[in-house]
């Protein structure tokens, strides 16, 4: 995610909306007469067709015509002809094989809607060259993605048109994102009002943060006193067997490769993360809490943990926490590590940093580690500009209008969100509060990772919460789209 953000959690939706891609296919923009039969059991992915676009590489300059081919993905089953909306699906930092079928494709059911999904610049298979260097990622920024949005927004309504026989009408657009998408989603109807109705920004990291030591204390508040206090301990006996014997450590843990402390300690924080993140915090806390509670070895357990659940079930690869792999500036399968530290390192930070007391993670991931990182992988001369990120955006005072925020009270990525209503501006915001209400819970449901079809909110531990916020965006978009088809366009 790392939507966005821890080294898994940073690459939020790249577990999402990772499958098996099908063969490259250049076709047009969308076959109004394709239909499709559902089996018995719905499918986690509406549709895995590729569709190439012809992208500017760089909308700065009046200068470079250069463009990149980028792929994208569109499902019309639900669309209401000729008149019914077009919902845009931000893909954020990962490769974007399809259209999930998650709460946003209930929302199109009901609101008879196109659904065209982009793959964020240099992810995936819209990469705009060969090799990952440096140099060659200059193009790699929110504006640069923003400007793709909308460039492919009218891309796609002028094609739509010209299949539908329409002149100077434009269907009523909605975007979506969570996580780092989300922050797009919020930040596109803030720079493009008039290019779409309105925005759904789920756990949107709409603020940059250098030192974002209230990542850490929102662990430890999710975690709940006793399994704090057990992952705290289970820090300290970490950090004091790294120090007698590093080697042996990290083999138990299965990650032998990780030279560098601080990759090692980046990678046992993160996983404890993502119990929480993703609505799962029993799979964690429960056993890490017997094993205390009967004198069993913590780090024993928590190796157990990390290996079975979060190495094994939630897939996690550990060379991606390896700074001599994030130097890698091949295209291969886990680039988005690095393409990720690039953003990171350039524009939004997110620093985890252990706070300076009451920690869960280990003090050595601190904020000249995070620095030391971005120099070893990069080259002198990267730094976060977190400053001017939010002085162009506006962080969590975004001055936008007609964007609904969202977040789950567990997710310690909501506090880089926009966490209070600005009712004047038609900017709600609102909080899902229970156990297992973690990252984008509005559109994912419970647990939030693995995919649960259609976001379905019966896992979740107060169900009540998550159809009253859903009842409410509902609401939101059935106004802001009327208005919308009122105008025959959107508006400020």
């Amino acid at each position: 995610m790392r939507i966005w953000l821890t080294f898994s959690a940073a690459l939020s939706f790249i577990l999402f909306l990772h499958f098996p891609p099908p063969s490259h296919a250049v076709s047009p923009p969308i076959t109004l007469l394709r239909s499709r039969k559902f089996a018995d059991e719905p499918p986690k992915i509406l549709s895995n067709q590729e569709i190439w676009f012809n992208q500017t590489l760089d909308h700065f300059s009046p200068y470079d015509h250069r463009q990149f081919r980028q792929r994208y993905f569109e499902f019309i089953d639900y669309f209401r002809i000729p008149d019914g909306p077009i919902f845009l699906i931000i893909c954020g930092e990962g490769p974007c094989s399809g259209i999930v079928n998650d709460y946003i494709a209930v929302l199109a059911k009901k609101f008879g809607a196109a659904m065209v999904t982009l793959e964020h610049r240099y992810y995936g298979k819209s990469s705009p060259f060969k090799s990952l260097s440096t140099e060659n990622l200059k193009y790699l920024s929110s504006k640069q993605a923003l400007n793709d949005l909308a460039t492919f927004r009218q891309y796609y309504q002028d094609s739509l048109n010209v299949k539908l026989n329409k002149t100077k009408v434009e269907n009523p657009w909605f975007f979506f994102g969570g996580s780092y998408s989300g922050a797009l989603s919020a930040w596109f109807r803030l720079k493009y009002p008039h290019l779409t109705c309105g925005s759904l920004a789920s756990s949107a990291v709409v603020q940059a943060v250098f030192d974002f030591t209230e990542f850490d204390q929102q662990i430890g508040e999710s975690a709940g006193p006793e399994c704090k206090a057990a992952l705290q301990e289970t820090t300290q006996l970490i950090e004091h067997k790294l120090a007698i014997n590093g080697r042996a450590l990290k083999a138990s843990f299965g990650a032998a490769d990780l030279d560098i402390d601080g990759d090692f300690m980046y990678f046992v924080a993160d996983a404890a993360v993502i119990a929480f993140q993703y609505g799962n915090p029993d799979r964690l806390c429960k056993p890490l809490v017997e094993a205390k509670n009967g004198g069993e070895d913590l780090v024993d357990a928590y190796a157990k943990y990390v290996k079975d659940y979060y190495i094994g079930t939630f897939g996690t690869n550990v060379q991606i926490y390896d700074q001599e792999f994030l130097k890698r500036t091949d295209i291969n399968d886990d680039s988005s590590g690095r393409l990720w530290w690039f953003q990171v390192c350039t524009e939004v930070a997110y620093f985890q940093v252990a706070p300076s007391n009451d920690s869960v993670r280990s003090s050595i991931v601190d904020t000249k580690y995070h620095l030391d990182l971005c120099k070893n992988v990069f080259g002198h001369g990267v730094f976060p500009e977190v400053d001017a990120t939010n002085l162009y955006y506006g962080g969590s005072k975004i001055a936008g209008t007609k964007i609904i925020f969202t977040n789950g009270s567990q997710d310690p990525w909501r506090h880089a969100s926009k966490q209070t209503s600005s009712p004047e501006a038609d900017l709600p915001s609102y909080l899902i509060t229970c156990h297992n209400c973690g990252h984008c819970t509005d559109l994912r449901g419970c647990p939030q990772s693995p995919l649960v079809i259609e976001g379905n909110e019966q896992n979740c531990t107060s169900p009540d919460a998550v159809r009253k916020v859903r009842q409410k965006i509902v609401e939101h978009m059935d106004l802001w789209l009327s208005q919308c088809q009122d105008t025959g366009r959107s508006f400020f």
